[in-house]
């Protein structure tokens, strides 16, 4: 157990470091855009983006804040529901995650997967994404073990 906490604790610093040494691009930053841009037309409402992204929406705005002053993503009001807003990920925003791909692949391999050798990743994945969706995140009410169901 205490290898998995140091696991889930080294990993993002490691990564944050990497991204910010050679990109000047922190992780939650790569993140944010990570997800826009795998997102239909490349948006999505704030509050879905900062559950994405294991953040809070107050973190989240703070995060989008930073990259809309930098042009990498732009805020719109929803067309569903005018109160809401969605980031946007810009071509700029594109562009820069493009740019910072390589390095976040080889902190990846680097600080994960040169550790894994001779283990089946295809399985571990599997695993992982198991893992991850049937772990109760206490800031939600109602998700998977929650005692008031």
């Amino acid at each position: 157990m205490r290898a998995l906490s140091r696991v889930i604790t080294v990993i993002p610093r490691v990564m944050d470091a990497d991204l910010m040494r050679e990109q000047r691009l922190p992780l939650s930053e790569y993140m944010a855009l990570m997800w826009l841009s795998e997102a239909p037309h490349r948006r999505m409402r704030m509050s879905e983006l900062a559950a994405a992204c294991d953040l809070s929406l107050s973190g989240m705005t703070r995060v989008v804040t930073r990259l809309e002053a930098q042009g990498l993503v732009k805020r719109v009001k929803c067309a569903e529901d005018a109160r809401g807003l969605n980031a946007v990920l810009t071509d700029a925003g594109l562009a820069r995650l493009e740019q910072a791909w390589p390095t976040h692949l080889d902190s990846v391999r680097r600080h994960i997967i040169d550790h894994l050798d001779g283990l089946d990743l295809v399985r571990l994945a599997r695993a992982l994404e198991r893992f991850g969706t049937a772990v109760e995140d206490p800031r939600e009410p109602g998700t998977a073990g929650d005692a008031s169901e």
